[in-house]
């Protein structure tokens, strides 16, 4: 599975893709709020960072909005992905984008029905929202479940991003589910590597290797 930082923070970015464990970025409107930064500065900034795709969310609500935001996006790097809200006129500009090649992250996801639809205009992501649908005693898991086997019912190459993704049960849930990526927040992709029983096994090794009273370099 795929894992993409859910942020406009920078130096987050920046230290994940040092350890090599980022594939992609997802920003969105309330991302790019809390940052306080120029929207485009940003998209920018993490573009030339990362190699993976970078989605950057219109602001539009109509189709021809969308398209005009989409195309001014799409020209700042070869890596933009444009995020379409899913509504009837977000299906159609992600229609029209994948009729020019450009690639679209479909977000605001919360139903099977609403994957088929993104699906079938040519969605390259589909952003299925587990951790909202989880707030209304909703299992988020099984919409990732139910997404999965119709899209491999009908070999619908859109992939699945699992989004709204809080925890790290999450994130094995998801794996587990056949997503083919997880947008993630920082925090919780660096907390996956935490085990208490690494960290006392750490420590018993430290212990052991001091009394043997060797260097290895």
């Amino acid at each position: 599975m795929k894992f993409f930082a859910d942020t406009a923070v920078v130096a987050d970015i920046r230290e994940l893709n040092d350890y090599g464990l980022l594939d992609g970025v997802t920003t969105n409107p309330s991302l790019i709020a809390k940052s306080g930064r120029d929207f485009k500065e940003v998209i920018a900034e993490i573009s030339a960072l990362v190699d993976g795709p970078v989605s950057a969310e219109v602001a539009a609500l109509d189709f021809e909005g969308m398209v005009a935001e989409g195309e001014h996006l799409a020209r700042i790097a070869s890596n933009v992905v444009i995020k379409l809200p899913l509504t009837l006129a977000g299906l159609k500009a992600c229609r029209h984008f994948a009729s020019s090649g450009i690639r679209t992250n479909v977000t605001l996801c919360f139903s099977a029905n609403q994957a088929l639809l993104a699906a079938k205009a040519g969605a390259t992501y589909i952003s299925p929202f587990v951790g909202r649908l989880d707030d209304l005693n909703i299992d988020g898991m099984e919409l990732i479940r139910d997404i999965r086997v119709i899209y491999d019912n009908y070999g619908f190459e859109t992939q699945i991003l699992a989004a709204s993704v809080r925890t790290a049960n999450h994130v094995r849930e998801a794996a587990l589910a056949g997503a083919d990526v997880a947008t993630i927040p920082p925090a919780v992709i660096k907390g996956l590597a935490s085990h208490v029983l690494t960290d006392k096994g750490l420590e018993q090794f430290a212990r052991d290797w001091a009394a043997t009273g060797q260097t290895i370099l």
